[in-house]
């Protein structure tokens, strides 16, 4: 398959274009490298890989794009709602699906279970359950996905939870990932509203998920899915996980809010139903981040941090 990635030098477009080229398939990989990532490096010499430098706002280029590839997989947003938020081309991005001409190309589109917004947590969303997104980028992600599943029937949309994990585009402001980083560089865990629950995947999970999505489109196309751990952590549960690696200390605030304010919990049944389980839990994934938190740390402050961890 000859499959576009956009956002393909990210956190999850860097992993993921490794995995599709191990696959076999044939990858362009689209980025416009405004943070300076070199995390596509490692693929250059694959003869079945082709970079190309642009933004997603260049119809014309994007357009050629598409018209050959098979297999379109827009990544390319201004991911997570504070940077959302604050990014005034953020908007922009996330509505240039609209404007392709997606013509018969198999889509499959990546947003966010943040869409769920704040519900009670005795009731689990699933993918019928209103969707009432709070931060910018949750509602952005939500009316792309309407537009895609309303007007291009040949997509999947898959809701991600909160990913983590390791990335060679790597984030630290994804909630796991930044636990692990103030354990490790602080020794101390701040949590705000400690009982707000949410759902949780990892980055290998998210990308085998795109691969099962790519080998089953027939039968899954058309729909959205939930795509998370079958476990559903609250802040609080999560900042003691981390705590069990590192031996930080947590202490509790009320002074700050999470632009997110997302507090829900959610069935991943309907994946799972159509054949895929996420494998890679929390605490599988914590002493790789542990020593990722500590190679960056190295590079940043020349020293080595909480040697506890």
């Amino acid at each position: 398959m000859n499959i576009l990635v956009t956002g393909a030098a990210g956190f999850l477009g860097s992993v993921l274009v490794g995995k599709l080229l191990n696959e076999g398939h044939s990858v362009v990989g689209h980025d416009n490298l405004m943070y300076g990532q070199q995390s596509l490096l490692q693929y250059i010499p694959n003869p079945n890989f082709k970079f190309v430098w642009g933004d997603v706002r260049d119809i014309d280029l994007v357009q050629e794009l598409i018209h050959r590839c098979d297999i379109f997989l827009p990544l390319a947003s201004i991911v997570g709602a504070p940077a959302n938020s604050r990014d005034s081309m953020s908007s922009t991005v996330d509505k240039m699906i609209s404007e392709y001409n997606l013509q018969d190309k198999k889509v499959i589109y990546p947003t966010t279970n943040s869409g769920y917004g704040i519900k009670t947590n005795d009731v689990y969303c699933t993918e019928e359950s209103e969707l009432s997104p709070i931060s910018s980028y949750g509602i952005l992600k939500v009316n792309s996905e309407r537009y895609l599943l309303e007007y291009h029937p040949n997509t999947i949309t898959l809701r991600l939870a909160t990913v983590f994990g390791v990335s060679p585009r790597m984030r630290l402001d994804l909630l796991v990932n930044f636990f692990v980083w103030k354990a490790v560089t602080e020794n101390i865990l701040t949590v705000a509203q400690p009982e707000a629950k949410r759902n949780y995947v990892h980055i290998n999970d998210v990308c085998d998920c795109f691969i099962h999505s790519i080998n089953n489109f027939e039968s899954m196309r058309g729909n959205a899915y939930n795509l998370g751990l079958n476990t559903n952590h609250s802040k609080g549960e999560l900042a003691t996980i981390v705590q069990s690696f590192t031996g930080c200390e947590i202490l509790e605030t009320k002074s700050y809010v999470d632009p997110d304010k997302r507090n829900y919990v959610v069935s991943n049944q309907k994946i799972n139903d159509a054949g895929f389980i996420p494998k890679v839990s929390i605490e599988d994934a914590v002493p790789s981040l542990i020593e990722a938190c500590q190679m960056i740390s190295m590079l940043n402050y020349g020293r080595e941090v909480n040697r506890n961890a």
